[in-house]
């Protein structure tokens, strides 16, 4: 494996963390940088991306980077039957970085112990998503002024969402107290609750959205996602299980804000975009300059 992959956040360390978002807060002050000058990156998204793909796009465009790839497998030759180990050492050969979503977990990790290049992994299946992750830490930092000691408090699919897996892990760096949010169905997985015991991490698990969120300095929401479900069944039980309504958030506090990974469906409603509180569009927007950020990382690049 390439040493300067992104494929789990756990590949970065604290310190790893902090200068990335230092890195981030230089670029969100001139994002226009010519960095990538006569440098080639594989964009191969498995798997349909609207946020993630156009800011990794923006993110190269804005540094003077080339862009190489696909943004469906049907248009590639794994329609034909080849392998991911053929494509990525095919691509692996065209270009200087490779960024990759895929539905199957350990997808990024394989392609990483593959390629020559460094493979940054933006999602793979329900496991990680680490350059989103890396977005909602910027994010907290410039809403909250700090990292440490913070109440997160995490809503919806904690179950089969790859970005509270991050994000959890991340934080653990940060001395954290943690609220889970969820349905039965959906609850977080026992090996992350596990994870938070091993290192003395508080977590209280809730099954109402309306009555413990006054305590809350960010308040994560996530879609119930219906390509996690083999049975429909099971998701039309729980899709609409929390929905987040301007009236819930006037005894929160007021550095409280709301990120989202995007895209919402009906777990937030609309007369909650208005609020100050909200923050999900402006969270959007810190993952070009995160984006950059690790994309400079990856490839050893200097000012």
């Amino acid at each position: 494996m390439n040493k300067r992959s992104l494929v789990s956040i756990t590949d970065y360390s604290k310190e790893d963390i902090l200068e990335v978002l230092k890195i981030a807060s230089e670029f969100e002050k001139n994002p226009n940088r010519n960095l990538l000058e006569g440098k080639v990156v594989a964009s191969l998204f498995f798997e349909p991306s609207t946020r993630t793909r156009l800011s990794f796009e923006t993110a190269i465009s804005r540094m003077g980077g080339r862009i190489v790839g696909f943004s469906d497998a049907s248009s590639s030759s794994t329609t034909k039957g080849e392998s991911l180990k053929d494509t990525t050492k095919m691509v692996d050969n065209y270009c200087d970085l490779i960024v990759m979503r895929h539905p199957l977990e350990g997808a990024a990790r394989f392609a990483s112990e593959v390629a020559d290049v460094p493979v940054i992994n933006a999602g793979d299946g329900a496991n990680q998503h680490p350059t989103q992750t890396m977005l909602d830490l910027y994010s907290i930092y410039k809403t909250q002024g700090t990292l440490e000691n913070l109440n997160i408090f995490m809503v919806g699919d904690l179950k089969y969402g790859r970005t509270v897996h991050s994000l959890l892990q991340a934080m653990s760096h940060f001395n954290p107290t943690f609220h889970f949010i969820s349905p039965k169905e959906l609850e977080m997985p026992k090996a992350y609750k596990l994870f938070l015991d091993e290192l003395h991490i508080p977590y209280y698990e809730h099954t109402e959205l309306d009555d413990v969120i006054n305590d809350a300095d960010i308040l994560y929401m996530t879609r119930v996602q219906r390509e996690r479900f083999a049975d429909p069944l099971e998701y039309e039980k729980v899709k609409n299980v929390y929905i987040l309504k301007n009236s819930m958030l006037a005894g929160t506090k007021d550095n409280m804000k709301i990120l989202h990974p995007l895209p919402r469906v009906n777990e937030i409603s609309e007369d909650v975009d208005d609020n100050k509180k909200a923050y999900y569009f402006q969270q959007a927007l810190n993952g070009v300059y995160t984006r950059q950020a690790i994309i400079f990382k990856a490839l050893d690049l200097k000012w």
